[in-house]
């Protein structure tokens, strides 16, 4: 049993819910906070309270956003006829740091994994599916930006299948190599798609 103040214990807890955080990180981060000067954690709980406060989803791609519609989906020097669909929202920022891609974006909010219990009802298919059909100007191609693992590879596959009929052009990221890459280390299926994808 704990021997931790109530306090510290409640606060550990929380930290430990945060993705990538275990219980020895959440301790380092109960401790720091301990330590710093009273403004400085009411600045840090001041930034949480605005965090839940102002930031809001887009109505258009479903991502974290301060405004509805986002800076992006409102921007009208994108490319609207070109629909980037990623997983979760911070992968867009992935995307426009790379300053390559000027469309908009769909988030998806996860993967499907029958495993866990994750189908298509607990997606945002219905919701892509209508911003498809209801798009104006009409949408050209849609990029899906998934991880090429066997749940994003299943959840491509399914995607592609309905949204056949509606966009003429469903494209996939590019696969293969990575940059600083050894050859005697790839397996044959990374092998293949930098094969397949060689320019």
């Amino acid at each position: 049993m704990s021997q931790l103040p109530k306090p510290i214990q409640n606060l550990i807890e929380e930290f430990n819910k945060l993705p990538g955080v275990g219980p020895k990180t959440s301790e380092r981060y109960a401790y720091y906070l301990l330590q710093q000067p009273a403004a400085e954690v009411q600045k840090f709980v001041q930034a949480l309270s605005v965090l839940r406060q102002k930031i809001k989803t887009c109505s258009r791609c479903l991502s974290f956003s301060e405004a509805d519609p986002c800076l992006i989906c409102r921007n009208s020097q994108r490319d609207a006829s070109l629909l980037c669909v990623v997983t979760h929202s911070p992968q867009i920022n992935l995307f426009e740091k790379t300053g390559e891609y000027n469309g908009l974006y769909f988030v998806l909010g996860g993967v499907l994994n029958p495993i866990e219990g994750i189908t298509p009802e607990n997606l945002n298919i219905s919701a892509l599916l209508k911003r498809v059909r209801n798009a104006r100007p009409k949408i050209k191609e849609v990029v899906l930006a998934l991880n090429p693992d066997v749940e994003g590879e299943s959840t491509s596959l399914y995607l592609k299948k309905i949204l056949k009929d509606l966009v003429p052009k469903i494209t996939r990221l590019a696969r293969g190599l990575p940059m600083g890459g050894d050859l005697d280390y790839a397996d044959e299926i990374t092998l293949a798609n930098a094969l397949k994808g060689r320019n």
